[in-house]
């Protein structure tokens, strides 16, 4: 598996058929998706969004987009992550979340903000954040839907001063 971070032409169906063919999420959600590929290669780093892309033997087998969160000095949201359902279970998830933390860090990032749906076909999306040091920090209820509560999860790390109660 080989790691890249620039969003190129032809990505844009790559994150479109990983997101439908997810079963996550509706059209909608997978038109925003894209749009943010899209959005990088007119803006570039000015679109505020930073990508990595997990490839093998060529083809796009998952991805991460991720951005500062404006107004902040030290918080990042992780947009999306998602990996091509033919390729889960192989730790291609777990190496882009690695990986995009690493990136966050270097630039200065202190926290990441992740957020995701209560749903039950969210529960291991759920525990695979609470895996990986992240927890839930807010529950806004019924935001996407009635029973459907928006989740954001975050991740301090060790160093980071301004963690409350130190």
């Amino acid at each position: 598996m080989t790691i890249r971070t620039l969003p190129t032409q032809g990505d844009q169906d790559a994150i479109a058929k990983i997101l439908t063919e997810s079963g996550f999420f509706n059209d909608e959600e997978v038109e925003v998706g894209v749009s943010l590929i899209d959005e990088y290669l007119k803006e570039g780093e000015r679109s505020g969004y930073s990508f990595l892309f997990a490839e093998e033997g060529g083809m796009v087998t998952g991805y991460t987009c991720y951005g500062p969160i404006p107004g902040t000095r030290f918080s990042w949201d992780l947009y999306w992550i998602a990996v091509d359902r033919n390729a889960q279970g192989r730790g291609i998830g777990q190496h882009l979340l690695l990986e995009t933390e690493e990136a966050i860090r270097g630039q200065g990032g202190r926290r990441i903000y992740v957020e995701t749906s209560s749903r039950p076909l969210y529960d291991r999306t759920r525990r695979f954040y609470e895996r990986s040091g992240y927890r839930e920090e807010a529950r806004l209820r019924s935001y996407y839907a009635p029973d459907d509560d928006k989740v954001l999860f975050v991740k301090w790390w060790e160093d980071d001063h301004d963690r409350p109660g130190s």
